[in-house]
């Protein structure tokens, strides 16, 4: 479990092949290197990894199909910048919101506006989590803690003050850049429970509508 507060921006060294269709990432950080260990989790631009080798200044990880297929980490290559967090331990400053690593949907910066204090951007997102996003609610987009501004039937808006832009990938984004999203995980709780409940209203009121159904079933065997 993260907070969203990025720790450091690391840059990928190396790039290669993994098991089964993966890939393997090797990750330069300034974060103190006693403070990493295989088997640790790193959240990388927002995406729940596990440290697989640690020596020096550089981690390895893995990055298995499925992560590839859901997530931007199939798009890095050597050079690129990541944000980057340590999980959370009892005694860590909750300083932005519960952040899980699991990556719902990858969506694409549509607008970058900069203004005196701050930059403002809108981020187009699949519908399927954009129901999730509510202004002034939490999202974490590459992994970074923000609070909503808006929402339209497409987009959601964004103000990134000017600490968030210098300690962390933001100010390299631009218009079309895709971004990994993911949203509150008590949003996505209540909307799984109501979800629940709405499906098994609805199979209470198929059977009220077919009462022989259950008698039908028990008769073959069922």
């Amino acid at each position: 479990m993260f907070t969203g507060i990025i720790e450091d921006i690391g840059r990928v060294v190396r790039v290669s092949a993994g098991a089964g269709g993966g890939r393997v990432l090797q990750l330069r950080t300034s974060l103190d290197p006693s403070s990493l260990a295989v088997g640790d989790s790193v959240c990388t631009n927002g995406v729940c990894l596990t440290a697989t080798a640690v020596a020096g200044d550089t981690f390895t990880v893995d990055a298995g199909p499925e992560t590839l297929n859901r997530t931007t980490v199939g798009r890095l290559e050597a050079g690129a910048k990541v944000n980057l967090e340590r999980s959370v331990t009892p005694n860590t400053r909750l300083g932005g919101h519960l952040v899980m690593g699991h990556v719902d949907a990858v969506g694409q910066v549509r607008t970058i506006t900069q203004r005196e204090n701050a930059w403002d951007l809108t981020v187009h997102a699949p519908a399927e989590i954009l129901k999730l996003i509510i202004p002034r609610g939490s999202v974490a987009v590459d992994g970074i803690s923000l609070t909503v501004t808006g929402r339209d039937a497409e987009t959601f808006g964004l103000s990134i003050i000017p600490h968030t832009w210098k300690v962390t990938t933001m100010a390299d984004l631009r218009p079309g850049a895709p971004v990994n999203l993911e949203a509150d995980v008590i949003a996505r709780y209540v909307e799984g429970l109501l979800g629940f409940e709405a499906d098994r209203s609805a199979t209470a009121a198929a059977g009220e509508a077919r009462p022989g159904l259950e008698a039908l079933l028990k008769k073959h065997g069922y």
